[in-house]
């Protein structure tokens, strides 16, 4: 069994494109296997990117796991801010390079990175769908390190389902950020973490 949080070199590939409408613009993502959400758009990424005040966002912005591009492309687009998109999943890095492309970003960057590894500065806001298949461990290390890449008053903005666990989330982030939930849709909370 493949995941998406992995590099699977024997996967075969299977190229989709996909159109999402967001906010009355159209965007194109190509998918593929391998990659978390590979029929379009997922509800949780959704209710996020609807969820986040973009007019109080400020760069440069982190998008961690950020597989074929979504949060990081939408984020881009909506306020020209600089974006810098990581995941450990090779593949969707490529794919992440071709959504660039196609959806005419600038400012906007996508490398490789296993959590924070190879992430050598510092972030206003860093937003994230964290890879819940790859266990608690590396869920946490995603949010729990985003505090020491992140500016003084930086914020952290994630999704998490509550049968994935969101109210032991909400109270462990409590102990290093200040907390709020932003939204909440059929069973998805939409968590900001600033930090203190």
């Amino acid at each position: 069994m493949s995941h998406y949080f992995e590099n699977d070199q024997n996967l075969p590939s299977n190229l989709k494109k996909t159109t999402t409408t967001l906010f009355d613009q159209n965007y194109i993502f190509y998918t593929d296997n391998g990659i978390f959400a590979k029929r379009g758009l997922d509800y949780g990424s959704r209710l996020l990117l609807e969820s986040l005040p973009y007019e109080e966002l400020k760069g440069p912005i982190l998008d961690v796991g950020c597989g074929y591009g979504v949060l990081g492309i939408v984020v881009n687009k909506k306020t020209n801010l600089e974006v810098d998109m990581i995941d450990v999943n090779r593949r969707a890095l490529h794919l992440s390079k071709r959504n660039i492309k196609e959806n005419k970003c600038s400012n906007i960057n996508a490398f490789e990175s296993n959590c924070y590894e190879k992430v050598t500065r510092k972030y206003q806001t860093i937003i994230t769908n964290p890879p819940i298949r790859a266990g608690k461990k590396v869920v946490y290390e995603i949010l729990l390190k985003a505090k020491d890449y992140l500016m003084n008053e930086g914020t952290l903005y994630l999704v998490i389902r509550k049968d994935q666990g969101a109210k032991s989330v909400i109270s462990d982030l409590k102990n290093y950020y200040d907390v709020s939930i932003v939204n909440k849709s059929k069973g998805f909370f939409i968590i900001k973490a600033k930090t203190c």
